[in-house]
């Protein structure tokens, strides 16, 4: 058994942010940490101060986090960037209400007394004495303390409270791991019994010292459990002061999703009854779990669903009887063909993820040269008279302001010259289309051939599959890049206008045309000729897809959506040479590097053409972390160490381009390497130069590490390993919220003739006219579903009574 922890964490949008930079507007950008280890960073929003992000994260926690920060930044091109506010929330406040947090909070002002982060380790002893009772508070030793001086470390030193007493430790200097090992002795005084507080400060040569962080332990704690071990730094009660809405605010979604996943065994029955779901017959099911399920989930629960759902059959080798089960009820609901799959059904949902399952290389291979140039050449595009910079010419070429047509009619060539290769790049790539995909839409094509047949519906077999690829996949990818991983930030508002004008017409394409020349958007009007030209194309385009042998997913069932062998991340890194003396300056240590990363090996060579290549086992990986950034005076730095044949460890130092491209290589090898045993426990954040750790100052290069490793914290995306027992977890969950409702239908003797409005809506209709037969069947299903999921309420109390 295995309890898992995951965050969902959405930064939507700002608003009312205060101006940071001389022309009246800011550069936001927002960093997410958990614990205080940086997890994700936003892109920034040039010139706004109602910045729209849109970014979402998925973030896989170890089971004692403890709060989460949101930093709001104003990005400066030259000096440090100004820090604008922040938000914190605590894991009690998140856990709040079972749905998360969804709501605008107001950014509070950063505190410097707030700002604490690190551990300390104490043992405290009370002792009878003859002059009174005595404390021992040995205060041993602390880890990743906040940074308070320039240089990126603190000057730690502890001061002891009991009482009216108080004592004060060595002060270590440059350094966030302090080492005192010290005994500090208090005697008790009159009075009532006291609470002990440790406080640790920064020292100061000039001015006040700065606040570290505290902790504090009540009389009766000391008197019937000492404390002895690790204990997280707090700051000062009500340091953190509420701006009013001064500086603004942040829309945000939060949802902690921790369970407890039992042995795989105890699952069988209900992947089992999952699987026969998918099999059975489709239209006349109301009790099986997928009747249920679709039923009762509604919102971002409908996307968490799906995702775990596609991803449970496409383990088992039953993608495509899942995706026609939830078509064939979508159809079977639908008398409009204009309104097929336009709602976010689960069906509509599931199809979605599928193609972002198995699809994410495919849409790179296809949309990311052309979106690579769109970003690099920055080129103005507008068609709407209404947003046309008439100016814009004049204050580029010194010259009379451009016309309205002139303007038109550059924008629509350029416009063109970047559809047109995306054009063809899509209705090239049938042969690299995924086949699980094209099988998927072969079978959704046959169905809605059979639903719609007359001839004024022929166009529905087209829209069906068009409306999945190209409105749900190809257009959100052109119009955020960031969002599919095509780019690594956000688009500055002229480069974002010309992916919405290009987004839109992909769109157009998507609907066939049907929608040209109506609605407000008159203004695309001169596109119109080249995308009518482009309809038949994309005609011949679908069907070709969908020309494809085979009924079912080749290969049977999977083990991992990638392979092994195939790379997952790959670029750009610079490498510290192995051994690099102390006195060799860091620009000639770190060298540039082409790595790629599998399952099997973390490969490079000088250039990515090169077949010559060094690799690294990732079998041999025992931790993956952050390296200090005055380790080497650099920043993005990590260290990835291993483990040879004989026992010894080995460390090599990689720095990388940003902050957002450590957090994913760092979480890429730490899945990576997650089956490994052995793993380490704690490392040293620093590098041992000038024969001593930088970051605790021990001598001894063996010395255990200072600080913990972090091998649980990674970003959830879609190339995470499948894990079966964790999807049906979650099903599980989902099907208790229906229960009462399937026992109250089926086995409690509810009436069958109830009108749809008295009796849970569309399924209960089709119950009306159901066969004696047919209800005996839905009710021997419904018995077996909630004897199923009574089982695993036994299972799951068995083992908490274990615990």
């Amino acid at each position: 058994m295995a309890k898992s922890s995951s965050l969902n964490v959405r930064v939507v949008e700002g608003r009312a942010l205060p101006a940071k930079d001389v022309s009246g507007s800011s550069d936001p950008y927002c960093i997410v940490k958990v614990d205080d280890e940086v997890v994700a960073r936003t892109a920034t929003v040039w010139r706004s101060l109602s910045p729209f992000w849109g970014e979402e994260y998925t973030v896989h926690l170890p089971l004692d986090f403890h709060h989460l920060a949101f930093y709001v930044l104003d990005e400066d091109t030259v000096g440090h960037d100004d820090i604008i506010g922040k938000i914190s929330l605590s894991r009690e406040a998140i856990t709040a209400d079972p749905r998360g947090i969804d709501s605008w909070i107001n950014l509070s002002r950063v505190d410097p007394d707030a700002e604490v982060q690190g551990e300390i380790y104490l043992s405290v002893q009370m002792q009878e004495a003859a002059q009174g009772r005595c404390l021992r508070c040995h205060v041993l030793k602390a880890r990743d303390l906040a940074p308070r001086d320039i240089s990126g470390t603190s000057d730690p030193f502890a001061r002891v409270f009991w009482g009216s007493q108080s004592l004060e430790t060595s002060i270590i200097k440059k350094t966030r791991f302090p080492h005192w090992d010290e005994v500090l002795e208090l005697r008790e005084t009159p009075g009532a019994p006291s609470p002990l507080r440790v406080e640790l400060w920064d020292w100061d040569m000039v001015g006040k010292d700065d606040f570290l962080g505290m902790v504090e332990f009540p009389p009766k704690v000391l008197q019937q459990n000492p404390p002895n071990g690790w204990f997280r730094l707090l700051p000062f009660p009500g340091a953190e002061e509420g701006s009013g809405g001064s500086l603004g605010a942040l829309r945000l979604k939060v949802r902690l999703v921790e369970d407890r996943v039992l042995p795989s065994r105890c699952y069988q029955p209900l992947l089992q009854l999952l699987m026969e779901s998918a099999l059975g017959p489709a239209e006349e099911d109301i009790s099986s779990p997928l009747a249920v399920l679709e039923e009762l989930t509604l919102g971002d629960c409908r996307q968490d669903l799906a995702t775990k759902l596609v991803k449970l059959y496409f383990g088992q080798g039953l993608t495509g009887p899942f995706l026609d089960y939830l078509t064939q009820r979508e159809l079977a609901r639908t008398t409009d063909p204009n309104t097929l799959f336009r709602s976010n059904s689960l069906a509509s949902k599931s199809m979605e993820q599928f193609m972002k399952l198995v699809g994410m290389p495919y849409l790179h291979e296809v949309l990311k040269p052309m979106i690579s140039r769109v970003f690099e050449e920055k080129k103005y595009i507008e068609l709407d008279p209404c947003k046309m910079d008439l100016g814009r010419t004049k204050r580029l070429s010194f010259k009379g302001a451009s016309s309205e047509e002139h303007v038109r009619e550059a924008s629509l060539g350029l416009l063109t010259g970047y559809l047109g290769p995306i054009v063809d790049a899509i209705v090239g790539s049938v042969g690299r289309c995924p086949p699980a995909m094209r099988l998927a839409f072969k079978q959704l094509r046959r169905r809605v051939e059979e639903h719609f047949p007359r001839a004024e519906h022929q166009d529905v077999k087209y829209l069906a599959i068009s409306g999945f690829l190209f409105l749900r996949f190809f257009a959100p990818a052109i119009l955020t890049p960031k969002l599919f991983d095509l780019r690594d930030h956000h688009a500055d508002p002229q480069t974002s206008r010309s992916l919405l004008l290009l987004a839109k017409a992909v769109q157009s394409l998507g609907n066939l045309g049907q929608q040209l020349g109506q609605g407000k958007e008159l203004w695309m009007a001169p596109l119109h000729p080249f995308l009518l030209q482009s309809i038949s194309r994309v005609r011949d385009f679908l069907d070709q897809l969908v020309d494809v042998e085979g009924e079912e997913e080749a290969g049977g069932p999977a083990k991992a959506l990638v392979a092994p062998s195939v790379t997952v991340r790959e670029g750009y890194l610079l490498k510290r040479k192995e051994e690099a003396p102390a006195s060799l300056a860091t620009c000639f240590a770190f060298k540039k590097r082409y790595f790629w990363l599998n399952g099997e090996t973390l490969s490079y060579s000088k250039s990515p053409e090169l077949q010559a290549r060094s690799s690294i086992p990732v079998s041999h990986i025992r931790a993956v972390e952050r390296v200090e950034e005055g380790a080497f005076q650099l920043p993005h730095v990590m260290q990835v160490v291993t483990q040879d044949g004989l026992g010894t460890l080995h460390t090599t130092y990689l720095q990388c381009k940003n902050v957002n491209d450590l957090n994913q290589w760092l979480s890429a090898l730490r899945k990576a390497s997650a089956p490994n045993p052995d793993k380490l426990a704690s490392c040293h954040p620093g590098a041992f130069r000038s024969s001593r750790w930088t970051c605790c100052l021990q001598a001894d290069r063996s010395a255990a590490g200072c600080s913990r490793t972090h091998s649980a914290v990674t970003l959830g995306d879609w190339r995470d390993p499948l894990d079966p027992d964790a999807e049906t977890q979650m099903v599980y969950r989902q099907l208790l919220l229906g229960r009462d409702q399937l026992r109250m239908k089926f086995l409690e003797g509810c009436s069958m003739d109830t009108s749809p409005e008295e009796d849970a809506g569309k399924d209960s209709s089709s119950m009306e006219g159901a066969c004696p037969e047919a209800l005996d069947r839905q009710r021997e299903a419904a018995g077996r579903l909630l004897e199923v999921l009574e089982d695993l309420d036994r299972a799951h109390e068995d083992f908490q009574w274990q615990e």
